[in-house]
């Protein structure tokens, strides 16, 4: 019988971050005491001010179709809160609000790569960065980097993966799976190469900009020659706890921003009326409104570099910036671990799993296969449980 699936479908990996989700509440559901460090999601509930405003949109009867591009009020937030965060002026036809900011970064690879181009990933990079690209036919050039260098690309390497096809360049910053944050001094060594190489575009993801324990965010697209060609992509996710009300952005040339709001307009439409409401309360809110969240992820973020320190094995940097770790775990490749062998990242997340009941998630899924990522957006309490569960599972 021929195949129903498309090759499209059949050749896309499975998101691990979700895979992994998946099979912790599984075993959660069998009865096992499984703590969660695999999601990327904020423990924290959604400010409260935040949630009055999702209110008073339902009783302000706001419940038909919103533009597709985001209410204009919500589009002058966005604005303002580019300006006032990252020193970048939009105006509104540069601004696209979608359902989340994978959305996003789905809209741009669709209207901006052709078969065959290729776009620079700094490796390890967000899980659904290299999906993405395959997806509209593009072609992920991976460029690793290590621990020694804080997982960061320097200028002698964008450089060199630099090819005749190249199309683009994306990264994050801070960067999700790392915690890595690039200096104003290490972008504009960067943005010195993009000068050489006016076509090529930028997709910089600032999803974690406002959890930054000191080093300072510097948008790439406030560079000299950069602005008109970035698109800046944020959201609401992580530093206001809205994981489940799926609104992203983007700030970007006009015609990229006019091409995504027609890709939209024929897949999703406008994003969540309600959450639409909620985000302006958000962002028009003064970033002091969350520091009690960055504040606390700062000291899960010690705690856990302190914890994970005291095991044999875990080789770690301190990351400046999201809510995740990303040690270096290939010292247990090779190794029998009662009674199971570990060959790689990802045996080596499976029997965390299985024998700490921890989730975590395989670098390999990262592009780094030497690293696993452990998201500490958890209680300090399930922290030290879990660290305790897997200082005993390696014991």
């Amino acid at each position: 019988m021929k195949e129903v699936l498309s090759e499209r479908v059949l050749s896309m990996a499975t998101s691990a971050t979700l895979a992994m989700a998946a099979k912790a509440r599984e075993l959660k559901a069998e009865g096992k005491d499984i703590i969660g460090l695999s999601l990327g999601e904020p423990d924290f509930n959604t400010p409260d001010f935040v949630k009055d405003a999702a209110k008073k949109a339902i009783d302000d009867n706001y419940n038909s179709y919103s533009p597709v591009d985001g209410y204009a009020d919500l589009k002058q937030a966005i604005i303002n809160k580019f300006k006032r965060d990252n020193n970048l002026t939009y105006t509104p036809n540069q601004i696209v609000v979608s359902t989340g900011a994978k959305q996003s970064l789905a809209n741009v690879a669709m209207v901006v790569l052709d078969k065959g181009d290729e776009v620079i990933l700094p490796a390890p990079y967000w899980v659904s960065y290299s999906e993405i690209v395959k997806i509209a036919e593009g072609t992920p050039v991976e460029v690793p980097t290590s621990i020694e260098t804080n997982f960061k690309m320097t200028a002698e390497q964008l450089e060199a993966a630099i090819t005749p096809n190249t199309k683009m360049l994306w990264f994050s910053s801070p960067c999700n799976p790392s915690g890595s944050v690039y200096t104003q001094e290490e972008l504009e060594s960067l943005a010195a190469v993009l000068r050489k190489y006016p076509d090529i575009y930028i997709v910089s993801d600032e999803i974690y900009e406002h959890i930054n324990y000191g080093i300072g965010h510097t948008s790439i697209a406030s560079i000299e020659g950069m602005y008109d060609r970035t698109i800046t992509v944020n959201g609401v996710s992580k530093a206001f706890a809205m994981t489940g009300w799926r609104i992203g952005y983007i700030g970007a040339p006009e015609k990229i921003a006019r091409a995504c709001n027609k890709m939209q307009g024929q897949i999703t439409s406008g994003a969540n009326c309600i959450a639409q409401r909620a985000t302006i309360a958000a962002l028009d809110a003064p970033v002091s409104k969350i520091k009690y969240m960055i504040d606390e992820f700062h000291k899960r973020r010690d705690l856990v570099l302190e914890l994970l320190g005291e095991i044999e094995g875990f080789q770690l940097n301190v990351p400046d910036g999201a809510f995740y770790v990303f040690p270096n775990i290939s010292y247990f490749f090779g190794k029998t671990l009662r009674g199971k062998q570990i060959e790689n990242a990802a045996d080596f997340a499976l029997y965390l799993l299985e024998e700490a009941n921890v989730a975590t998630v395989t670098g390999e899924a990262f592009g780094n296969d030497n690293c696993i990522r452990i998201s500490y957006a958890a209680s300090e309490k399930e922290l030290r449980e879990a660290i305790a569960r897997i200082k005993a599972a390696l014991a």
